[in-house]
């Protein structure tokens, strides 16, 4: 006859291993951690973070080095990219208020919100 084996990943250490499925039935199992995960929302002990404020967006038109948007949320910056020929026509930054200053988006962030040009 036939034995089945299984994974058996209760293993000290850092791996699993192979062993008949009657070792694993003889001996009692123990309790996992997840068991006592809590589902659902935050917890007593931690207070609700409030939400963070809104992106502040500054575009700049690399042609001309005119401010064309400055301190505008991202449906404004949208519709300032929207008069403009390419996305590499302008310079868009984001305001980071953790460090006090502008950040100039990199070329695939600035991609995605020329995407929602037209949309806006």
């Amino acid at each position: 006859m036939a034995k089945t084996w299984v994974l058996d990943t209760e293993t000290k250490g850092t791996g699993a291993e192979m062993v008949p499925i009657e070792k694993t039935r003889s001996r009692p199992r123990r309790e996992r951690d997840l068991a006592l995960v809590e589902l659902g929302g935050p917890s007593k002990a931690e207070p609700a973070q409030a939400p963070p404020a809104p992106a502040l967006f500054k575009v700049v038109d690399v042609l001309s080095a005119r401010t064309l948007a400055e301190n505008v949320g991202a449906r404004e910056a949208v519709r300032t990219l929207e008069g403009m020929r390419s996305v590499l026509d302008a310079r868009i930054s984001v305001f980071s208020p953790e460090r006090g200053r502008w950040r100039l988006l990199s070329l695939e962030e600035a991609k995605a919100l020329w995407s929602f040009r037209g949309s806006a």
